[in-house]
């Protein structure tokens, strides 16, 4: 089979496409023919040196992806070859085939097709912790959303919205408005420098929003903490952009609360996964969120696809066709 590999820590340079031998399933697992892989700022990361660091190089990039079951090791009850489904985190998924573990698939309903499947796992699952976990949104409240035409800022606008919320969406060019108003941001502000606030504190006559959600990296947090009303709820996310350093506790001002959303926290056992996989899967068949393919790439050209993550000129979810 053709898969996507890393050489060694680095640029894009540093990914092969090249021959690999097909996996074979073992006790518990399931062998699953690709029919998209995502690619995610996670795989970026795990390029630059920032996870999977024990892993030996040669190795098979991507985590995220969907397609359909060709065959199942010993013990694996729950899958049946021909069914597809979609997983959210298995190493190797830059692949044409992969062996994935039984607990870490979903079952993927009729009226999902495989193109929706792939992009609304991680990022979806990911808005959906964000809107309903780490700060569970009430009808009426504001929120602030960095990347609002970005894979998961689409997404979140449009469960934030689900849930009875404002929106205010920062993106970074003029051409992004239209796309973030689509998903239902009530207000965008065009910012590429992080200077928001005080548009943002003028939208909301100077009371601040409940909650933001920043995954921009550390050019936007001082920003964002000036934004936040009193008692407000700042999400921190994207760890490859980099984090904004050391903080005195001390110095926050108005009560504000700031936490790190780590990822494995969002679905942390396999009935969570499948319970909330399932919910988004709903919300798509019933027409209630969209989700927005940015690009397909050929699995070859998983680099390009790479450096136009990189450039943050992409808009949506951004998938490897095998």
């Amino acid at each position: 089979m053709k898969a996507i590999v890393m050489n060694g820590i680095g640029g894009t340079d540093r990914l092969s496409h090249v021959e690999r031998a097909d996996p074979v399933p073992g006790p518990g697992e399931v062998l699953v023919e690709v029919a998209f892989a995502g690619v995610n700022f996670m795989d970026i990361g795990v390029r630059q040196g920032m996870a999977w660091t024990e892993m030996p190089n040669p190795k098979i990039l991507g985590v995220e992806g969907a397609g359909r079951v060709l065959a199942r090791g010993d013990g694996v009850e729950d899958f049946e070859p021909g069914q597809r489904v979609a997983w959210v985190y298995a190493p190797g998924s830059y692949a044409e085939r992969i062996a994935i573990p039984a607990s870490a698939l979903v079952p993927v309903p009729d009226a999902i097709d495989d193109r929706a499947a792939a992009s609304i796992m991680m990022q979806g699952l990911t808005a959906s912790h964000f809107a309903t976990d780490f700060y569970p949104v009430q009808p009426g409240d504001t929120a602030f959303v960095h990347a609002a035409a970005g894979g998961v800022g689409l997404l979140l606008t449009q469960i934030i919205k689900l849930r009875g919320g404002q929106v205010i969406g920062r993106v970074s060019t003029p051409d992004k408005v239209a796309m973030a108003k689509a998903a239902g941001a009530d207000h965008v502000i065009v910012d590429a420098e992080g200077q928001f606030a005080e548009e943002a504190l003028r939208l909301t006559k100077g009371e601040g929003v409940h909650i933001v959600y920043d995954g921009s990296g550390p050019s936007t947090f001082q920003g964002s903490l000036d934004i936040l009303r009193r008692s407000g709820t700042f999400c921190w996310y994207g760890p490859v952009l980099g984090g904004p350093g050391p903080l005195d506790i001390m110095s926050l001002p108005r009560s504000i609360k700031i936490g790190y959303a780590t990822f494995f926290d969002h679905i942390h056992t396999p009935e969570l996964l499948r319970r909330r996989s399932a919910q988004l899967f709903d919300w798509l068949a019933e027409g209630k969120l969209a989700v927005r393919v940015g690009g397909e790439y050929l699995l070859a050209d998983a680099a390009r696809a790479h450096a136009d993550m990189e450039s943050r000129r992409t808009t949506g979810k951004l998938l490897l066709v095998p």
